[in-house]
């Protein structure tokens, strides 16, 4: 029989259990951090390009498992792990490419932002099984940042009531918000009504004869149109609506077809950014 006298084993308490857990993880972090510093110590050293090089591949080799612990973060969301990872090493390899040591940082603190954004627009260029409209997206961003912000002024988790306070919009446009989810959808083949039925989502939804995707598109656009100036919109309208040519619309509003053709570029790419959102509105923090 044990001892429970002073003099006896002692029992350790139970908090120190967890931090003796992380202690071999936080002892390989600093590690691998040191390391990292020594590298990049030997590239700023080094006067040959090749020997810089490949002191940088191994800066990507030992700094791998940073890589993949990113990608772990935006998984199950409807892109395969493995591929998230490889972005993520991309972005790796880039950060390696491009990190200055002389700017003071370290190399982490540059890295971890630049795979993360390769991560993001993965998803932005091919995550979206279906793409939710613009102010979806832009109200998704600053819902994920108020929420933060709230849980942590009441001390749990916030409610769409709250969040739409904290934001000045209405809560059913955050519901709404909260609710989409384009990365993941419901599959038509999950049951709906009662517990017995055997009707799917997909047999109940409408087939044929709509053009969806044309509303849609035209929806979007008419935003857009609307940031566009009236010489502009005339411009447009000649070019695609009555078809005529650069040389004719130049002559109509006095321009050159070289300048016509140059307002045209510069509106297609005005509307482009205007319907397609840019890389800081795509948000999957949560």
């Amino acid at each position: 029989m044990r001892s429970s006298s002073i003099g006896g084993p002692s029992t350790p308490s139970a908090g120190t259990e967890p931090q003796r857990l992380h202690e071999p993880v936080i002892a390989a972090q600093e590690r691998r951090r040191i390391e990292t510093a020594v590298l990049w110590e030997r590239i700023a050293e080094s006067q040959s390009e090749a020997v810089r090089a490949g002191l940088r591949e191994e800066v990507v080799v030992l700094n791998m498992s940073v890589a993949k612990a990113i990608a772990a973060r935006y998984g199950w969301r409807g892109i395969l792990l493995d591929d998230l990872h490889q972005v993520a090493c991309l972005g790796l390899v880039k950060a390696a490419n491009r990190f200055d040591p002389e700017q003071g940082k370290d190399f982490l603190s540059f890295a971890v932002p630049t795979m993360s954004g390769e991560v993001k627009r993965h998803f932005r260029d091919l995550g979206w099984a279906v793409r939710p409209p613009r102010r979806i997206q832009e109200l998704q961003a600053r819902i994920s940042a108020a929420s933060d912000d709230t849980a942590q002024s009441i001390g749990g988790a916030a409610r769409p009531s709250e969040i739409a306070a904290r934001l000045g919009v209405d809560v059913v446009e955050v519901i709404e918000a909260l609710t989409c989810n384009g990365f993941t959808p419901l599959s038509l083949d999950v049951p709906v009504g009662e517990p017995d039925s055997s009707d799917s989502l997909g047999e109940l939804l409408p087939s044929g004869g709509d053009d969806y995707e044309a509303v849609e598109n035209a929806i979007a656009l008419s935003d857009a149109f609307g940031s566009l100036a009236p010489r502009e919109l005339l411009i447009l309208r000649r070019r695609f609506y009555d078809d005529r040519t650069q040389r004719e619309i130049g002559e109509e509003i006095g321009l050159s077809q070289m300048q016509v053709s140059r307002v045209l570029a510069r509106i297609l790419a005005q509307l482009r950014a205007r319907v397609s959102p840019p890389d800081a509105e795509l948000d999957l923090s949560a």
